[in-house]
């Protein structure tokens, strides 16, 4: 199970870097036709934000992993590990909720966007949004999860209080 997973790990960071490669080429083509050729093209800025808004919450559901999460920790590593995971279990079932909370709601917005187009590529706007599907699926069950760790105390067996840490003079 863990091999499959990482598998799929290696082919969705293949699709997210050519995303992350078709963003820059449209982006130096968009430089291109603005200061060289002297066109105003619209087409190139859609494309960017909408590869922006699907490297983001495809990356973050099926790329990044939870130890790669960029997290602010100021007072969390203060704070006694009974604490921490009470507060980590607290926020990542309000999180999970929410995101299953919304689904439904998102998937009804997502088929009413289905009769309109994006303004220069004539894309779907049900295919633009469709990636918050999988999105909040991946991240409610990552965040349950999470909140199951808590509770168990797992993964908080080797934490030390990081108050003891010592300080700069």
């Amino acid at each position: 199970m863990i091999e499959l997973v990482g598998n799929f790990r290696k082919i969705a960071e293949k699709i997210a870097a050519v995303i992350l490669a078709s963003m820059f080429i449209t982006f130096l083509l968009q430089i291109f036709f603005r200061y060289v050729v002297g066109w105003s093209v619209g087409w190139t800025i859609e494309y960017v934000s909408i590869a922006w808004l699907w490297i983001i919450m495809f990356g973050y559901a099926f790329v990044i992993k939870e130890t790669e999460v960029i997290k602010l920790d100021i007072l969390y590593a203060y704070i006694p590990v009974k604490f921490q995971r009470l507060l980590d279990f607290v926020t990542n079932m309000t999180c999970g909720a929410i995101l299953l909370y919304s689904l439904p709601k998102s998937i009804d917005y997502i088929d009413f966007m289905s009769i309109e187009r994006t303004a220069y590529l004539r894309l779907n706007f049900a295919l633009l949004f469709s990636i918050y599907v999988p999105f909040a699926l991946i991240v409610s069950i990552r965040c349950f999860y999470n909140s199951w760790k808590a509770f168990k105390g797992t993964s908080y067996q080797n934490k030390s209080n990081s108050s003891t840490a010592t300080e700069s003079s």
